[in-house]
């Protein structure tokens, strides 16, 4: 069978609709997978009736998110279509950006259905809560695979009837749309769960010695809100724009560099490929995670499930490699082979090993990173936050050498088509990686409602278990969300720097001796500085009028301490969701605004714009792993002294730590991976400006 493959020309004439399939089969199986969620037990009425109020709250904010950001899509359409002159362009744009925003409805519906569900399962077994959250997990997981290959997929197919050339240039439009919208989500999600997270926190723990989840903390509905609409939500959105730019940034980069010689079609096909099999790996990992959950504990179950799919498709790329790609081909001058983008693709996997391995010992409490904040806590508030971002500041050193080694060696493989190879392979892991990090939310939301609807203790106990499990897999997906899209990003600008000679017909060389390349550099630093400022400031500033809400709630009527009054659970809703529309619009269009204001400066022109980019890539890779891992672990530093350490829950090494974990709130779901799709946005807007102000 896989000699028919090797050996014949199927993939070459079929391969891109063998992944559109293989795609369809995701979205059956993720379908399959919710309705067998939507059938397990719902709990008792109390269980539906909070269940109800968190749906009820997540959707109405993503009903005025999608009128907000909407608003601003219409507008960048009628300027592309102004400004294209032709359909094409704008038509990806608003395929894209729809697409972005149906992964997040997904992404909350699913986690909406699965949380209550969870809840009820813990009350049996924590096996069977892990089941039910992970699949709540996996149907996004698969759901946003499938929808970014068939997305992508039917788009080339329609655009190519022109010419191969038409629609690779018409994706950048598509690659645009998503990652605006993925910014858009994942700002306004962040700023709404951590708002309401930072101020529930601050003042039911801190102030008044209240649990988590506690019912009688008015904020603990937007709380459990904004699990879904931030982490939920803004998460597919994100992992669907990622996927889709590395898709897109492997197709331009193939025809950039191979187009026209024989391994033109094959590597037009080769990345949709990849995607493909990549369904089946997710697809048996998932199966091996449901089988095994009853036999060993939750975390090594959910890492042997993305061995599992590592080692499936590292089997199935060997096939498709030698069936796509001639044994020899060149590229600028240099001779490469099939077997070394095999190579490549396997250096994708591993860096996709890697960045779990690496940040989930940098955020688990199983090991000293996450205990030696713990520790740090018995000395006080200071000293907490201190050991946080040290740890932070460590956590960058091994991603970033796995990242410069994946490169290395993935670019002696077959040059930035190698690169785009491992970025593609990497990403392809996206449906059993976004099925770890839908989990937390869902685990978090389940102890919300367990806590609020007075199940017995041991079922919070379960569910926290889980969310331990969760906070850590959370922080691994972001790292390897980052670290991907650092990969990523250098890809995007290898488009650039080869649309740019194409364009103008020269050679263009980014010199470091040039101050202008040093001058865009130093702005593109700039970029992600002022990004994490503005979206921090925005959680800051929400978060204290959730902290003045509550604390009016609570003098104003006294009787909710004791359980004679309800708390007004709806006024803190309505002040996170108006403070992240009005917030998210600055920071999410700063990447915009900033490389079309370099662009448009004869002055600067191409050459800074080049230094920008590589400026943002760095600047950011190494902001956005700090802020993600620290976040995760000073969480996990807090869970790790309630679980009984250092004195447990109210202890004063507790509220050292409930500080430390409201810092870290807006660093690990906010502006730390809000930077990954913003890095992207700015490398796609880039290639745009090139046809307007530098082929005159």
């Amino acid at each position: 069978m896989l000699s028919f493959f090797v050996s014949s020309d199927f993939l070459l004439t079929h391969g891109i609709n063998l992944a559109l399939a293989l795609g369809g089969l995701g979205l059956v199986v993720a379908i399959g997978l919710m309705i067998r969620i939507k059938n397990a037990p719902a709990g008792n009425e109390r269980m539906a009736e909070v269940a109800g109020a968190i749906q009820e709250g997540a959707a109405a904010y993503l009903k005025r998110q999608l009128f907000a950001v909407g608003v601003i899509a219409a507008v960048i359409t009628v300027l592309l279509v102004l400004w294209k002159q032709s359909i094409a362009v704008p038509a990806g744009f608003v395929v894209g950006a729809v697409c972005s925003l149906i992964a997040g409805f997904i992404g909350m519906r699913v986690a909406v259905l699965a949380n209550v569900r969870t809840t009820q399962a813990a009350t049996e077994s924590e096996s069977k809560a892990l089941r039910v959250a992970f699949n709540g997990g996996a149907v996004t997981g698969l759901l946003v695979v499938g929808l970014a290959l068939l997305s992508v997929g039917i788009f080339f197919n329609l655009m190519r009837g022109q010419s191969t050339e038409h629609a690779v240039d018409s994706l950048v439009g598509l690659a645009l749309g998503s990652s605006l919208i993925s910014v858009f989500a994942r700002l306004g999600g962040g700023i709404y769960t951590k708002a309401a997270d930072v101020g529930a926190d601050l003042v039911g723990k801190v102030e008044s010695n209240l649990n988590e989840d506690d019912p009688r903390n008015p904020a603990t509905i937007a709380d459990n809100v904004g699990d879904n609409v931030g982490d939920c939500a803004g998460m597919a959105a994100d992992v669907f724009e990622t996927y889709a730019v590395s898709l897109i940034g492997a197709l331009l980069i193939g025809f950039l560099q191979l187009g026209g010689g024989p391994a033109a079609e094959g590597a037009m096909v080769y990345p949709f490929v990849i995607g493909g099999i990549s369904v089946i790996g997710a697809v048996l990992g998932i199966l091996y995670v449901n089988v095994r959950s009853n036999s060993a504990k939750a975390d090594r179950v959910l890492m042997e499930g993305v061995l599992v799919s590592g080692l499936i498709s590292a089997l199935l790329y060997w096939p498709a490699t030698m069936g796509l790609l001639p044994d020899t081909f060149v590229i600028t001058g240099k001779t490469f082979t099939s077997t070394g983008i095999y190579g490549a693709a396997i250096v994708g996997l591993l860096m996709t090993g890697a960045a779990v391995v690496i940040t989930n010992y940098y955020t688990s409490t199983a090991y000293r990173p996450v205990r030696s904040i713990a520790e740090a806590s018995r000395t006080g508030h200071a000293t907490n936050i201190i050991a946080g971002i040290s740890v932070g500041h460590k956590a960058t050193a091994l991603p970033v050498l796995c990242i410069v080694a994946a490169i290395f060696f993935s670019y002696q493989a077959g040059d930035l088509f190698g690169i785009a190879t491992a970025v593609m392979s990497m990403l392809s892991m996206a449906g059993i990686i976004i099925s770890l990090d839908a989990f937390g939310p869902i685990t978090d939301n389940a102890g919300g409602i367990a806590v609020m609807s007075g199940l017995p203790e041991e079922v919070r106990e379960r569910t926290d278990s889980l969310d331990a499990v969760g906070n850590t897999m959370k922080a691994v997906t972001k790292g390897y969300a980052i670290a991907s899209a650092g990969v990523a990003a250098l890809v995007l600008f290898g488009s650039y720097y080869l649309e740019l000679e194409k364009k103008t017909g020269h050679t263009v060389d980014f010199s470091l001796k040039d101050p202008i390349v040093i001058i865009g550099m130093f702005l593109g630093g700039l970029m992600p500085c002022l990004f994490t400022a503005w979206s921090m400031s925005a959680v800051g500033k929400a978060a204290g009028a959730v902290v003045m809400e509550v604390r009016r709630q609570l003098e104003k009527f006294p009787g909710i301490m004791n359980g004679t009054q309800k708390p007004e659970y709806a006024a803190c809703v309505d002040i996170v969701t108006k403070a992240a529309l009005r917030e998210m619009v600055l920071p999410a269009l700063l990447p915009v605004v900033g490389v079309v204001a370099i662009a448009a400066i004869p002055a600067l022109g191409a050459k800074a714009l080049g230094g920008m980019l590589v400026g943002t890539i760095v600047t950011g890779l190494f902001v956005g792993i700090s802020m993600t891992s620290s976040g995760g672990a000073w969480d996990n530093a807090k869970k790790f002294i309630e679980e009984g350490h250092h004195g447990g829950k109210g202890s004063e090494a507790h509220k050292a730590a409930v500080t430390g974990d409201t810092v870290g709130d807006p660093y690990k779901d906010t502006s730390g991976p809000a930077i990954n799709p913003m890095i992207k946005v700015v490398n796609i807007v880039a290639i745009l400006m090139i046809e307007l102000f530098f082929t005159r």
